[in-house]
């Protein structure tokens, strides 16, 4: 099957990367666009059929190629026997890997993004990438854990971008120590809220107010 032949939606994936690597130079449109139909062999005007909403499609389509290949690369228990931070650390720097090179492209992209009116759209990619990072991870919490669990990950992948992108030491090693802290703090407050809880499964009314009435010394 040629790329021509593909769905709008395969020829997204198959696109996207190469429009990120033309992007670095060109930035996010229709010139990156063409270039990268150009050298990946498809009619021009079909790939710009498969993205009508210009710059910010392109974008959203190669964060949800990063998300295929996470998830083929640890879909099948390869972070099993790894602790849970571990696994998040594992998949969090699969992602930077992924867009090591092309920091001008994401510093592009995430202009973009950060623009008013591509917030919304910039919030739910983000909470999909952590909800899939999450479920690779092994989670199963359906309860408001589900949610803030997201929503603390998709800060630290933000918050470690902006670090990744200005980074120049060897090997990008003041990103990993960073990303490494950030997790931390997440295991933290992941702990403090296990006491919290647990603590109000064993609360007693009638010890708590004995000490109200006989405080301890």
């Amino acid at each position: 099957m040629s790329l021509d032949d593909r769905t709008l939606d395969e020829l997204r994936l198959d696109l996207a990367p190469a429009i990120a690597r033309v992007a670095v130079f060109d930035g996010w449109g229709d010139q990156a666009l063409e270039q990268a139909a150009a050298d990946l062999g498809i009619n021009a005007a079909v790939a710009r059929l498969a993205f009508p909403g210009g710059p910010m499609d392109m974008i959203a389509a190669w964060i949800a190629s990063t998300d295929a290949k996470m998830q083929a690369a640890f879909a099948n228990g390869h972070l099993a026997g790894l602790k849970i931070r571990d696994r998040i650390r594992t998949l969090l720097q699969f992602r930077l890997d992924a867009v090591a090179g092309q920091e001008e492209a994401l510093r592009r992209a995430l202009a973009i993004q950060a623009m008013p009116q591509n917030l919304s759209r910039t919030m739910k990619l983000g909470w999909n990438s952590a909800d899939l990072m999450w479920r690779l991870a092994g989670d199963t919490a359906t309860d408001y854990n589900h949610y803030t669990k997201r929503g603390l990950l998709a800060g630290i992948y933000t918050a470690t971008l902006a670090v990744f992108l200005d980074d120049t030491s060897e090997g990008k090693a003041e990103t990993r120590a960073f990303l490494d802290r950030r997790i931390e703090d997440v295991m933290k407050i992941e702990k403090a809220k296990g006491r919290l809880f647990r603590e109000r499964e064993g609360f007693d009314v009638a010890r708590f107010l004995g000490r109200l009435r006989y405080p301890a010394r």
